[in-house]
């Protein structure tokens, strides 16, 4: 290839014309020299400076036509007037399934398990907290919790 330097300068020239950021400029060189560098892998190319030329003019335009895409629908739209962050009656029916699930895996626990896996989870004690408050060790809450962890995970699966 020629001067690889004069050859990055003509293709800096090209993008500014065209109005590119000096980090897009960046991006769309690197991606013509990736797409030249693959395509060789597979043909001969006899002009390396025209297909680099065209390559990075065409990927120019791609993200002109991109930016004018998403610029229409930015401007066009007001999402958050069209989104309902509201769930949908599905939403809600299933979400009172899981709970109702929970609830009976809840209650299948060992009651110590349950006991403990609550303190922790709903009233947020610690360990330590735990384990004083029943004078039981960290180590027995521990596998209290995670016996009751194991046990709704897999409870919940199942469904």
């Amino acid at each position: 290839m020629a001067d690889v330097r004069a050859l990055l300068d003509k293709l800096r020239r090209l993008l500014v014309t065209r109005g590119r950021s000096p980090h897009d400029i960046d991006d769309l060189m690197q991606e013509a020299f990736l797409r030249l560098q693959v395509y060789c892998q597979d043909h001969v190319v006899r002009h390396e400076e025209a297909f680099l030329v065209t390559t990075v003019l065409n990927l120019s335009a791609e993200q002109a036509r991109r930016a004018k895409r998403s610029n229409v629908v930015a401007a066009d739209v007001d999402l958050h007037n069209v989104i309902d962050p509201t769930p949908t009656a599905d939403d809600v029916l299933a979400g009172q399934q899981r709970l109702r699930r929970l609830e009976l895996g809840m209650r299948r626990l060992p009651p110590r398990s349950r006991e403990v896996f609550l303190l922790h989870r709903s009233e947020g004690l610690s360990y330590l907290e735990i384990a004083s408050q029943l004078s039981i060790s960290v180590s027995m809450v521990e596998k209290h919790i995670a016996r009751a962890a194991f046990f709704l995970r897999d409870w919940m699966a199942e469904e």
